[in-house]
Parts: C-alpha cells; structure tokens; sequence
C-alpha cells in the first residue's frame, strides 16, 4: 500500500478573514466546540462580541481568521484592536503563514497569545518577515482544568453569595484595581463588566460573618460545555486569609450546578502561591499560555508586490 500523499504546506491564502462574527461563527464554530479547554478565549470573547456588540473591547472593529486545509478547519483567530492577536495552536507553517495573510491585508498587530509554542512561532514569523521587535510579558499563565473539587478545610469564617445589582459599586472597582493588578489597566470598561456578568449571576462574593464583602470571582457563561472562572480577586489587604480559596470553591460549585462538563481557569506562572491553591482546591494544568507585545510597524512603506510568501528556512 502507497503511503498517503501528505498535505501542502499551509500558504496565505489558506487562512480567510473577515468582520462578520456570524459567518465566523458559522465555518468555524463546530472546530472550536471540539476542543472548549484549550479554545475558551476564543470561545468567550465571541460570545462576549455576539451580545455585546462589536466595540465591547475597544473603539475599532474585531476581526476574525479561519484556517482551512484540505476542505477541514484547523485553526481560528481573533483580534479587537486595540489588543493582541490570540489564536488556537498552530504549526510554525501555520503560524507564518497567518502572518503572511496580515501582512498582504495589511492588518498590523501589537501582539499575540497562544499556547505558548504557537506563540514563539508567530511572534519569530511576525519579526522575520516585518523587522519589528518581539518580546514576550515577563510571565506567562497557564490553563488549569478541574478534576474534582476538593474544598478547603477549614474554611474561613463567613459565607457566599451571589452578587446583585447593590454590589455593583464595589464589583467595578475590584474588577478596575484587578485589571490594573495584571497588568491590563482599561481593558474592559469596569461597569459595563460589572453588568454584563450581574445579568447572568456571573459573580459571587465571600463575605465575613458581619456581612463585608471581601473577595469576588466571577465565571463565563456556559458554551460547549464549559465555563471559565475569571476573575479571582481580592483586595490586598484582606489576603492570605482563605477567603480566595473559599470564593472559588463556592464559584466552582456554581458552576457545576449550571451544567459545566468542564470548568477551566487562568493562573499567573509568576505567582506560584495561586498556582498552588487552585491545585490544592482540584483545578490540573492542561496548557502555558504566553503572550508577545509587537513594536509598531509601518505599513504604508511595505512594498506588498514585491511579498515573499515562501516558507521559512
């Protein structure tokens, strides 16, 4: 028997890209429902555009990207100017040639994130083929999946609940001082935030027994299956207490009472004291995730007829 003829090599116009979310949606939806672990960024924020309208993350329009190879869908991709590139994971051939189509489209990026391989291919194609300078973020973050739930024991004195519209103040602040804690300050409108997740009892907080908030954590909607916890926060001052461990477990169980086959969160590599209590609490690695800040680069001086779309040495 003949071996099978393998496939070409992936080529620029492989990938296809466009601003319509719902024909996104419609040739690429069944291949990222296949794998919602390692497909929960693209996953939620399409769902976050599809209800919250094109400007959710910023001032110019999304757009999306599909690979299709041999009649199949075998990546996707996104980018809300004025943020990252993230993408499912790609061949380094893959990754060139996504970087390929942008260039001939003349659709810059500021960055990438992927897994974290998928990520060091892209961000090396983006700087071979533009010049522009790529960094990685001093710390990457990896993807956790439950297990099985272990609580703490003991807990911390006091109790959960779901949050309601009278919290709301308070959530848009954590969720402000949250984003400025990683490093992402006015990613998302802090109140616009609060009541997209208030809408759908998407945040509980831990309160003491006289009834202070002291910590939230929030969770994605449920889709294929999944639902991400994100975030987790709480105020500097009230840490190292357990009450982070006591509002995910209460979260989690949320969670799982809607249904959740698997339930996934995001922790910072550089902060090996979350990473250990979301281990403690069930939650096991799956996948790093890093992401590549990009140097602004001029398009208008490319010279687009003269592109190479070779594959790399």
């Amino acid at each position: 028997m003949r071996p099978e003829t393998p496939p070409p090599p992936p080529t620029a116009d492989s990938w296809h890209v466009t601003e319509d979310l719902d024909a996104f949606l419609s040739q690429a939806g069944t291949f990222l429902r296949s794998r919602p672990d390692l497909h929960t960024l693209v996953l939620t924020v399409v769902e976050t555009l599809r209800n919250g309208g094109a400007r959710t993350y910023g001032d110019q329009a999304p757009w999306f990207g599909v690979l299709e190879e041999a009649g199949q869908v075998r990546a996707a991709c996104f980018r809300t100017p004025p943020h990252r590139l993230v993408t499912t994971a790609l061949t380094p051939a893959q990754a060139d040639a996504l970087a390929a189509r942008l260039l001939a489209l003349g659709r810059p990026v500021s960055g990438v994130n992927a897994v974290r391989e998928t990520a060091d291919a892209f961000a090396a194609s983006w700087s071979r083929r533009t010049g522009a300078t790529t960094g990685p973020r001093p710390h990457g973050t990896r993807l956790h999946r439950l297990a099985a739930l272990t609580p703490p024991d003991p807990a911390p004195p006091g109790r959960a609940r779901i949050a309601g519209q009278a919290d709301r103040e308070l959530l848009a602040l954590w969720f402000g001082e949250f984003q400025e804690a990683i490093g992402e300050p006015g990613r998302q409108d802090a109140g616009a935030w609060t009541d997209t997740r208030l809408a759908y009892g998407g945040l509980t907080l831990w309160e003491t027994p006289d009834g202070t908030p002291v910590s939230m954590a929030g969770i994605s909607p449920l889709l294929a299956g999944m639902i991400r916890v994100a975030p987790v926060y709480t105020p500097a001052p009230l840490r190292r207490r357990g009450y982070a461990a006591a509002v995910t477990t209460a979260i989690t169980r949320t969670a799982l009472d809607r249904g959740a086959d698997q339930l996934l969160l995001f922790t910072d590599l550089a902060n090996p004291t979350s990473n250990a209590l979301y281990q403690r609490l069930g939650y096991v690695p799956v996948a790093d995730f890093t992401a590549y800040d990009f140097t602004a680069y001029d398009f208008t001086a490319y010279d687009f007829t003269a592109y190479d779309f070779t594959e790399p040495s």
